[in-house]
């Protein structure tokens, strides 16, 4: 959704942006064009290896752009070390970038890779998560971040199957969990590989803990985007603009107002944007995508 996250970060000439997962740099790149002559943009993510090939794309753009290693739950201190605020625009795009599931460890059951999952390198993997956790807690897991009915019957199996050391033999343990039934349009450990990545890197925290800090970088009139690819993060992506789109936040009955929450955005995109079919048709990755949007309506405070 290149085009259309462009037109909903409003990018203009001379503007500052914030890419918080610059993956591939795609977008990074066309913020860049549509934003010159003078524009700037600083790129975070937190794979070193994106870092570089970020670096090497947008080349042609020297001295208009900063990379950084770094979680994009960071990124209010990473913006104010490098007095990079206020901007004009913030953009996450919290899914996988092609190069993760080609290349990364165990992002994907396409190729047989090590239980890494790791954004970072840093803290717990998913074959600690598959190998340690009792059969309760994967279920749980699954159930809660891949919104898997069949939860029970793969942590089962999941546990049966130990030790569990590569993406093929967890992969292969869903499958004899729940089966495969042709055709299909995804396969049956996609929620499995969904709910380990998400619990391994904590990217719903993150995600709850990055949106205000991005809302805080934004000048009057500065655009905030979000592309998620699945319910939960859409859903907190959504009611954090809702909140922040009203006056009064009190549980409803209350005869008044007692909050004294005042309204700091505006919904740019009405519910959520989706690809268009031709996107979907050339990159079917891009099928559950989600654009939302929104545009600070207050003056930003240092």
């Amino acid at each position: 959704m290149l085009s259309e996250v462009v037109e909903a970060l409003d990018v203009r000439p001379g503007g500052r942006y914030v890419d918080c997962t610059l993956g591939g740099a795609g977008h990074a790149e066309a913020i860049l064009e549509r934003a010159q002559p003078g524009g700037t943009l600083l790129g975070i993510d937190a794979d070193a290896a994106a870092i570089e090939r970020g670096r090497a794309r947008l080349e042609r753009f020297e001295g208009s752009f900063k990379l950084v290693q770094g979680n994009f739950r960071d990124v209010d201190r990473i913006c104010r070390q490098l007095e990079f605020a206020p901007v004009n625009g913030v953009l996450m795009d919290l899914g996988l970038s092609s190069y993760q599931l080609a290349e990364g460890e165990g992002f994907s059951f396409r190729s047989d890779t090590a239980l890494d999952m790791r954004f970072g390198g840093e803290g717990i993997t998913a074959e600690e998560i598959v190998n340690t956790y009792s059969e309760a807690d994967l279920a749980d897991l699954i159930f809660k971040y891949g919104e898997d009915p069949a939860s029970r019957r793969i942590a089962r199996r999941i546990v049966a199957s130990r030790p569990i050391r590569t993406t093929a033999e967890l992969a292969k343990a869903v499958e004899q969990a729940v089966g495969r039934r042709a055709p299909v349009k995804t396969h049956p450990a996609t929620r499995t590989f969904q709910a380990l990545r998400i619990a391994v890197n904590q990217e719903l925290a993150s995600l709850a803990a990055a949106l205000p800090q991005a809302h805080g970088l934004l000048g009057f009139g500065a655009r905030l985007a979000v592309l998620s690819y699945h319910s939960l993060e859409d859903r907190i992506v959504k009611e954090y603009i809702r909140r922040e789109s009203r006056d009064c936040i009190c549980p409803p009955g209350l005869p008044e107002c007692r909050c004294g929450h005042k309204a700091t955005l505006r919904p740019v995109t009405k519910g959520a944007l989706k690809p268009s079919l031709a996107e979907v048709a050339a990159n079917p990755r891009a099928r559950s995508a989600r654009l939302r949007a929104a545009e600070c309506i207050t003056e930003y405070a240092a």
